[in-house]
């Protein structure tokens, strides 16, 4: 390869259809709008907006939400060379409630986890310097041993990794599968961004965030980016070194959905960039910071 990428980005691109009106559930939500979603896909789209090389891996259907998909973000640039369109399963949907919390959601899973070894070419690996995935992507068969042959493959050639450790019970309901399949990433010393809802879920109980951090890095990750919303984050490394962000100050006009997405991109950016952790983490703030005082999609360049 001739050119470097940024970042290898890998798991779910899929419509999101969010409520149009700020409601808890969607059992009491009328009416959606339509955006491109997909965790990994939303953390490549902004990386692009921010000005880095990605690469994303991930299926779609060929039908018009598909086009939809990718019209969107080779609209911003991004590589789409590594998203397959799959013609015997329709484009995956979620529906979430617009909510500025932790939105309700229900998945119609399809085109998204078709994800297969060769589809992860080894070479564009080597010549990046992330590989991120989420525990959605790692969810389900044949993406999830795909995923987890790509991050050893990274590894291997001395790749860093990043994981959102977002888990939720409703998408990948075998408990024991998913601990072992989160630790076994972890043991590849991967970023780690995880939220307190997150790490309830991850061990079935209400757990502090020391334990859970002291946990996730006993698995092996480098360093950990426990989030908490409008009281900041705290990151902590498998050095020892640790330490609290506050949060912006923002004025919230749009909804939650996304945010999460936005934060862990700032990261990653600065990262990419140099940056010292403490300024890894004012940046992932102020990334999630423009999400959501936007209601709709974010500016096609950002600088922070």
């Amino acid at each position: 390869m001739h050119h470097q990428i940024d970042i290898v980005v890998v798991g779910e691109l899929l419509v999101d259809l969010i409520g149009h009106e700020l409601r808890e559930e969607i059992f009491r939500t009328h009416s959606f709008r339509r955006f491109q979603g997909g965790s990994p896909a939303n953390l490549g789209a902004n990386l692009c907006r921010l000005g880095k090389k990605v690469h994303l891996v991930a299926s779609v259907g060929a039908d018009g939400m598909g086009k939809y998909l990718i019209h969107e973000l080779e609209m911003l640039g991004l590589d789409i060379s590594g998203v397959k369109k799959r013609a015997a399963y329709p484009t995956s949907l979620v529906l979430l409630s617009r909510s500025h919390g932790t939105p309700d959601f229900i998945a119609y899973r399809e085109a998204d986890h078709f994800i297969y070894p060769a589809d992860i070419d080894d070479q564009i690996l080597k010549s990046a310097k992330l590989y991120h995935t989420t525990c959605f992507g790692l969810s389900k068969q044949p993406a999830q041993a795909s995923i987890l042959d790509g991050a050893k493959r990274a590894y291997n050639h001395g790749v860093q990794l990043s994981i959102d450790l977002n888990y939720a019970p409703s998408i990948w309901p075998d408990y024991e599968e998913a601990q072992s399949v989160m630790q076994y990433y972890c043991e590849l010393e991967p970023f780690v961004k995880v939220s307190q809802d997150d790490c309830n879920r991850i061990f079935q109980k209400e757990i502090s965030e020391t334990e859970a951090i002291e946990t996730i890095l006993d698995w092996g990750a480098k360093l950990v980016c426990f989030t908490k919303g409008k009281d900041g984050s705290h990151l902590a490394l498998n050095t020892g070194e640790n330490f609290t962000v506050p949060a912006e100050e923002i004025t919230v006009k749009g909804d939650a959905t996304g945010a999460g997405d936005a934060y862990w991109s700032g990261f990653l950016s600065a990262w990419l960039d140099g940056m010292e952790w403490k300024n890894c983490v004012k940046s992932a703030g102020k990334m999630a910071a423009i999400k959501l005082s936007i209601d709709g999609p974010m500016p096609e360049k950002i600088h922070l």
